[in-house]
């Protein structure tokens, strides 16, 4: 089950109008955490379990593919042969560095490691770090600083290979 930010909203209107101090939502992917702050309304501290979703391109199949490797030569048509898409582990605004004018996490032509931090999604005033899942190459940014990014966005590019940055 995926929660939605049309779910947040929901659920943090329901605890306006209860009598609790605190909600602790667990999911398969994520844990959510919601503390009635005195006046100030809520606060909330989230920690996504869910790896972010990167995809290899491949080299095209031959004429007649299968379904499976269909998504990969679209994939590869997406990013160009032999790159990584690294996509947003969830809906929101794609921030490239911790705060503003802070210098960014990654820029094209740096090296990473799997879990090197590339930018951060907020969602419902939550940040959710984005690793970049493959150690390699940063090749560009498909997303700018501070764009909406969907579920399916391709968040940035990486050329995947050995001596990326330790993470």
């Amino acid at each position: 089950m995926e929660l939605t930010p049309d779910d947040v909203r929901d659920v943090l209107r329901v605890l306006d109008s209860s009598g609790l101090e605190e909600l602790h939502l667990e999911l398969a992917d994520l844990t959510l955490t919601v503390r009635r702050a005195g006046g100030a309304g809520w606060t909330a501290e989230q920690h996504v379990r869910r790896a972010p979703r990167v995809e290899q391109a491949a080299a095209p199949a031959a004429a007649a593919e299968p379904p499976a490797a269909a998504g990969t030569a679209a994939a590869a048509a997406e990013v160009g042969e032999g790159l990584v898409a690294v996509h947003p582990p969830l809906l929101g605004t794609f921030y490239r560095a911790p705060q503003p004018g802070a210098p960014p996490f990654v820029d094209a032509g740096d090296r990473v490691g799997a879990e090197t931090v590339v930018g951060i999604v907020e969602t419902m005033k939550m940040m959710t770090p984005v690793h970049a899942g493959v150690p390699g190459t940063v090749v560009e940014f498909r997303v700018g600083d501070g764009e909406f990014a969907a579920a399916d966005s391709v968040l940035l590019v990486v050329r995947p290979g050995a001596g990326g940055a330790p993470g």
